[in-house]
């Protein structure tokens, strides 16, 4: 086996090809797992190997030993432990990337032997490596002492110990921890010890904390960790060692120690202050870190020390000048993102005091909250305009999110702060705005309204008195840029609800977002804010329609807009039409969908190619979209408020049905050129399947023309499209009898079409056999009464769903056993579903098991699992009989389940608990991790 061992490790190591390399690694990963691998791992940790192989061998030995523990007798304990020690004072001066995993497969054995087999594994592990060997180095096995030390608990946090086992051996761990940390604290004191061994132990020091080791038992080490923090040389590594002893969620217990800790903190702030004065980031970036991991773990447990408020309140003033360290973020400091967090949580546990501790604390602390205001507005301003140009597109998305953060931020603490933070706001825009001794820069000025508008997005102002004033001083704002362009727009939006209530203001606002409609660097902003006016306010807006429609369509035909945000506008009319009178909504949509209309009937007539086909899918994205809140019948509103405002119901026909009918024509003809495109199709459907759901039964008039048009297209090509419009059909008119001959008529055509496209091998439609099977669930939910027609062929169809449970593609495979859950409880009310089911159930139970057995994704049980329950309840004589043939096949559903097995599970699905969903589903998730081979392994954990 060893040549072919060293031609593999060579192909993996050495071959460009990297098909050669895949197969080389395949190989070698199902070496390393053989029963060989025991003899030739030591073979290639040999002297005269080279580091690549020796550390194969090592690795070897560590999947061994971690994943076989169970192969290894225990009267070889002791000599694999021997010969590891062996190696590890051997590789002490050699290859350190071998002398790692070697380490680690000796951590991995001492953690399956510990405490019974080896009682004192860590004690040994410091004395056989102090002990004189005159061969190796005093150093070297010293680093190799600590190089052990410090993955053994990375090997326990990572280990596939079984729960028990974990925490047993965890608190021996944490005994052993008496050996360690005398060692760690006299290295670190030594003045002889080099940097690289201090490094080493403060590397070792952070890994021990993470096992939960009492803080007290820490605080000689934490201390010399802040010592460490002078040298720049253990800088990164002291900061990481302080966080992660301060941050284990044990240490909160330990308020004495924590308290002792505030002080050695508070006195990095020299050292922060001339690193930012120097920018040097790193060092701020790692000072602010261990100020937030005390504060933020245990801000609850200091607040509770009331004796010691100022030191806590000198850490929070600290953790401020953090979040409002100099500098732009991302470009100038990376530090103050870091603190954000803490005024979320030191916010949260002082609102969580009993009300008379909690006055004497917001006493406090509130001052420092409206500071926290100031300070973060300051850290949101943008840079100036030069600056900000030669920031790169990454620097800009991360501020950006940096911003929305900080807009979180603000919005929570407002919880905290109430009605006075919008005042204290409003006082500082009013005097920023009417200063005329001392103009302020327009990043001030858009800060402020930031602040409002991070508000104002999420909490409801309505009540506020400062809003009048604000929507006062919106247009006073001088506005000579895009980003404060862009806040006064998404300002506006924020108090959209406010100006239903007010009306009256809506003017003032209102000529503002429309000349910014004109824009395309404000697109975005004023577009979504005028659809939020629009939706809010459609009831007040009938006196600015014309105005609002008449700016739209010079937007729209001037092609401002990118497409999306066109289709938002046309939401934004859709939503104001609602509102007019039907005459006015006929009147304003035939001014608005004519140029459309007579550009899509010039398209029509044109041979189809790649740039019309953009422009007919643009306009009918148009039609869409207008129709989607296009309601006269105000199926949306649920605004108590706006009750008193509904328009009287209109007679006639629906204005959407109108266009429809008069555009229908059209559609057709665009459809007969685009029939094979399936962009196009989902286009045209699109605009019907928006208009039925929101329409409802006001588009009835349209179902028979709908219907025939659907049949003809399906006909011709099926497209998945197609059937999802004509489930929404079926959802909502199949129950009314004057609309059922058309329905059924199509339900048939399409399922008569889909039958023929089965037959000619549906595996290059998974879209359409996703659809089918939900249509036909659809049917069954809504009117079972289609499945009593003489001219539906329900084996066929039954066969089609059995057949798509066999589909590699999950969404296909979860919508046909949508069906199944549908048509299995029907076989006592449906005749032909009854028949069929009791001739071809043992089919179905057979696709279903090879599923459960490890030809569908795990993430399908809970549907496969559905299947059987509705076998059980509404078959379950035929389903008994089913079972015991299915299970009597040599390797079904799976080579690895024995007959045992496969009768336990048999047994479970006919027991009493098969009326137990949720236990049912237990049991397929139980047996299909059997089929699999994974049950009992780590891959089980979240399943």
């Amino acid at each position: 086996m060893l040549p072919c061992l060293f031609q593999a490790l060579h192909q993996l190591y050495y071959d460009p090809n990297i098909e050669n390399k895949n197969l080389a690694q395949k190989w070698l990963m199902q070496a390393q797992v053989s029963p060989q691998a025991w003899h030739f791992s030591w073979l290639l940790l040999n002297m005269d190997k080279v580091p690549e192989i020796q550390y194969f061998g090592a690795s070897a030995l560590h999947i061994k030993i971690s994943r076989y523990w169970n192969d290894i007798p225990a009267d070889q304990y002791e000599s694999l432990k021997s010969q590891l020690f062996t190696h590890i004072t051997r590789f002490a001066s050699g290859s350190k990337i071998v002398l790692t995993r070697l380490c680690v497969a000796l951590a991995s054995l001492a953690l399956s032997m510990m405490p019974e087999a080896w009682p004192c594994a860590v004690a040994d592990m410091v004395r056989m490596f102090q002990a004189e060997d005159s061969n190796v180095d005093g150093r070297a096995r010293c680093l190799a002492l600590l190089e052990l030390l410090t993955v053994l608990p990375e090997e326990f946090q990572t280990s596939r110990l079984p729960q028990y086992r974990k925490g047993q051996v965890r608190s021996v761990l944490a005994q052993e921890c008496g050996s360690v940390f005398p060692l760690l604290e006299q290295l670190l004191q030594q003045q002889d010890s080099p940097g690289f061994i201090k490094q080493k132990v403060l590397k070792c020091f952070s890994s021990w904390v993470q096992l939960e080791i009492p803080l007290m038992d820490c605080e000689n080490l934490i201390q010399a960790a802040f010592a460490s923090l002078q040298d720049p040389e253990l800088f990164d590594t002291a900061v990481e060692a302080v966080v992660n002893a301060i941050s284990q969620p044990d240490a909160q217990r330990y308020v004495n120690t924590l308290l002792k800790l505030i002080p050695p903190v508070l006195g990095l702030q020299e050292q922060l202050r001339q690193a930012v004065q120097s920018g040097d980031m790193e060092t701020s970036h790692g000072i602010c870190r261990i100020a937030v991991a005390l504060g933020e773990n245990h801000s609850r447990a200091l607040l509770d020390q009331v004796e010691h408020w100022q030191s806590f309140l000198a850490l929070v003033n600290m953790i401020m000048f953090c979040t409002g360290i100099p500098g732009h973020y991302p470009v100038n400091e990376t530090t103050s993102s870091l603190t954000l967090t803490f005024w979320y949580t030191l916010q949260d546990d002082i609102l969580s005091f009993e009300p008379d501790k909690q006055a004497v604390y917001q006493q406090v602390y509130r001052p420092v909250y409206f500071q926290l205001v100031d300070v973060l507005l300051h850290k949101a301003q943008f840079p100036s305009d030069e600056e900000y140009g030669f920031w790169s597109s990454d620097e800009k998305e991360q501020f950006r999110i940096y911003r929305v953060d900080i807009s979180d931020t603000l919005m929570y603490v407002y919880e905290m702060l109430g009605a006075e933070l919008l005042s204290s706001l409003y006082d500082k825009l009013g005097r920023l705005l009417t200063n005329t001794e001392q103009p302020s820069t327009w990043q001030h000025t858009e800060a402020l309204l930031y602040g409002f508008q991070s508000i104002a997005e999420t909490i409801d102002v309505n009540y506020s008195d400062v809003v009048p004033g604000l929507i006062g001083l919106i247009p006073r704002i001088s506005i000579s840029n895009v980003q404060l362009a862009d806040t006064v727009m998404f300002t506006i939006g924020a108090l959209s609800e406010w100006l239903a209530d007010h009306p009256v203001m809506i003017n003032n606002v209102l000529p503002l977002v429309l000349q910014a409609l004109g824009n395309p660097e404000l697109s975005i902003s004023s577009v979504s804010t005028l659809k939020k006016i629009c939706r809010e306010c459609k009831y007040d807006l009938p006196p600015y329609a014309a105005n609002i429609v008449a700016v739209s369509q010079e937007v729209l035909m001037k092609q401002i807009h990118k497409t999306s945000q066109c289709m938002w506008l046309m939401q934004a009319l859709g939503f104001l039409l609602s509102a007019l009178q039907v005459e006015e909504i006929l009147k304003n949509l035939h001014s608005l969908i004519t140029p459309y209309i007579q550009q899509l009937e010039k398209l029509a007539d044109e041979t189809p190619n790649p740039s019309n086909k953009l422009a007919i899918i643009h306009i009918l994205g148009l039609l869409s979209n207008l129709f989607t809140t296009l309601d006269i019948s105000h199926h949306d509103d649920d605004h108590e408020s706006n009750e008193v405002k509904k328009l009287p119901v209109q007679q006639g026909p629906n204005p959407v049905v109108v266009v429809l009918q008069q555009v229908f024509q059209l559609i057709q003809k665009v459809l007969s050129k685009w029939l094979n495109d399936a962009q196009v199709v989902e286009s045209v459907c699109a605009i019907f399947e928006k208009s039925v759901k929101t329409l409802l039964d006001d588009f009835a008039p349209m179902v028979p023309q709908l219907c025939e048009m659907l049949g003809q297209m399906y006909s011709t090509i099926p497209q998945a499209s197609a059937i999802d419009l004509t489930r929404q059909l079926v959802h909502i008119f199949a129950h009314e009898p004057a609309h059922f001959p058309p329905i059924k008529a199509l339900f048939l055509l399409v399922t008569s079409v889909t039958l023929t496209l089965f037959q000619q091998g549906p595996r290059d439609h998974p879209d359409i056999v996703d659809s089918f099977m939900q249509l036909l669930a659809q049917a069954l939910k809504r009117k079972p009464d289609l499945f009593l027609c003489s001219n539906l062929d329900v084996k066929a169809v039954f066969q089609c769903g059995v057949l798509s449970l066999k589909f590699p593609e999950a969404p296909t495979v979860k919508s046909s056993c949508g069906f199944f859950t549908e048509l299995l409880p029907r076989c006592g009310e449906i005749a032909p579903v009854g028949q069929v089911v009791h001739e071809n159930g043992k089919v179905l139970l057979q696709a279903v098991l090879e599923g459960i057995g490890g030809q569908a994704s795990r993430s399908l049980m809970d549907h496969f699992a559905e299947i059987l329950f509705a076998l059980n309840k509404h078959c379950f004589s035929h389903l008994s009989v089913w079972i015991k043939e299915a299970m009597q096949q040599e390797g079904f559903p799976s080579a690895r389940v024995n007959p045992e097995q496969k009768e336990t599970f048999s047994q479970q699905i006919l027991s009493r608990e098969r009326v137990n969903k949720r236990r049912v589903k237990e049991m397929v998730k139980e047996f299909t991790l059997l089929c699999r081979g994974l049950h009992g392994t780590e891959y089980t954990a979240d399943y």
